[in-house]
């Protein structure tokens, strides 16, 4: 089938044309019939008066909600639609029927319920809200990839099946791997500073899972990480990078998704550089200041860092200087203070949408503080093995895309923000 999309038939007046798409409504007015047609770029008035060839046809067809359809006609300007445009066929095809009732109402004027909509996520999908949300996290991906592929930063593909555990801990997913257990990635970390190595600046963009039982509205089983590694970089160098890339993707949305915005109801502010440094023994004692009863060496939890957000007046900032009880084997103690680490959080809108370190190139300090963590450098041999050949000093951070997606779009549940997602009770469809 030959078909333009409906945005590109609106500016095509008076030629003949096919478009396609879905029913979203009709309407009678005696033998005067609308049939209200989207597609993805948008929607479209099909007039069709009493006397034209398929009228009889159409009542023949009595089309239902979601059908999908093909008009072969042509756009004509009109004074009565919405658009100032119409279309009027001379030919249609009904391509397939939907099944009906429809079990949401994909005009979003009937809110569902989250776990309904995520049932039939393929009908979701066609809500303004939906459609808003991936458009904006499409734009925030090539956004990411376009920042650093300008400024000469490598993008590789690391494993997802891995023998060891990323970063310590249980919560890996198992998988049976011919004759031995493998693991489904946690992180990429230890294959990002393989190539960091050797490449210099690499990025990525990766799925990654954890097995704990979460259950919370910010937090899945299986995300997307937005990554890079740079050599020659300490922590306060890829800071600099990431502050630098945050505002270059929110900027690309504000500037290519004004209507996505527009339909979330969103007013999308970018921060201005450089982002403030906060200390994690700062942020402590301004928690502390306000009531908050918090230790020293606790995390800090969804709650407490929107509340820094609220203390601090500021879109997002940085957490720097963490204990390392907090952060993996991996990050690099600091020089004057032996129970801190080279470690960051990106705390925007907030919601932590992003962490980082330096890392251990040194072999023997790595095995020293992997068995700190109750881990065997054995199982890690390989990873160790790459920093015995002359590597040098490297940092690294991660994004979430969707809690970043989350954080730009005003999504109350992360949930909204991934297709498909993965927690311990969903995993169709």
């Amino acid at each position: 089938m030959e078909r333009v999309s409906i945005e590109e038939a609106k500016r095509r007046l008076g030629e003949t044309l096919t478009i396609a798409g879905w029913v979203s409504r009709t309407r009678d007015l005696g033998k005067l019939k609308f049939i209200l047609l989207r597609d993805a770029s948008g929607e479209i008035q099909v007039t069709v008066k009493p006397d034209n060839p398929i009228a009889e046809t159409l009542e023949e067809l009595h089309l239902g909600r979601e059908d999908v359809v093909a008009f072969k006609g042509r756009v004509v300007e009109s004074r009565i639609a919405h658009a100032g445009v119409e279309f009027i066929p001379e030919s249609v095809e009904l391509i397939n029927r939907a099944k009906q009732p429809i079990p949401i109402d994909v005009s979003g004027r009937v809110k569902a319920e989250l776990d309904t909509r995520l049932d039939y996520r393929f009908l979701d999908f066609r809500t303004p809200r939906s459609r808003a949300i991936f458009r904006i996290q499409h734009t925030l991906l090539q956004a990411f990839r376009r920042f650093l592929s300008d400024r000469g930063y490598l993008e590789i593909q690391p494993p997802c099946i891995i023998a060891s555990a990323s970063e310590g801990g249980a919560e890996l997913f198992r998988l049976p791997y011919f004759d031995r257990t493998a693991y489904l990635a946690q992180s990429p970390q230890l294959y990002k500073q393989m190539c960091a190595v050797s490449f210099e600046k690499v990025f990525m963009v990766v799925p990654v899972w954890r097995a704990e039982k979460f259950d919370t509205p910010t937090h899945l089983n299986e995300v997307r990480q937005m990554d890079i590694e740079q050599a020659y970089a300490d922590d306060e160098d890829v800071m600099r990078v990431l502050e630098e890339c945050l505002v270059y993707m929110l900027e690309a949305v504000r500037r290519e998704r004004r209507e996505e915005l527009e339909i979330l109801g969103r007013e999308l502010e970018v921060p201005r550089l450089p982002l403030r440094r906060l200390t994690y023994d700062e942020a402590i004692e301004m928690l502390r200041g306000v009531g908050d009863e918090i230790e020293w060496g606790e995390d800090f939890t969804r709650t407490q860092e929107r509340k820094l957000w609220s203390l601090l007046g500021e879109e997002a900032f940085f957490i720097k200087d963490w204990p390392e009880t907090l952060k993996p084997f991996y990050a690099m103690p600091r020089e004057d203070d032996p129970r801190l680490v080279h470690a960051f959080d990106l705390i925007y809108r907030g919601l932590e949408i992003s962490s980082g370190t330096q890392r251990i190139h040194l072999p023997d300090l790595l095995r020293r503080r992997l068995r700190e963590k109750g881990l065997n450098p054995e199982n890690f041999k390989h990873y160790i093995e790459c920093f015995e050949y002359g590597a040098p000093p490297h940092a690294g951070w991660s994004i979430g895309l969707e809690r970043l997606t989350m954080a730009v779009t005003g999504a109350s549940n992360i949930r909204e923000c991934c297709m498909f997602p993965r927690d311990r009770e969903r995993l169709i469809p």
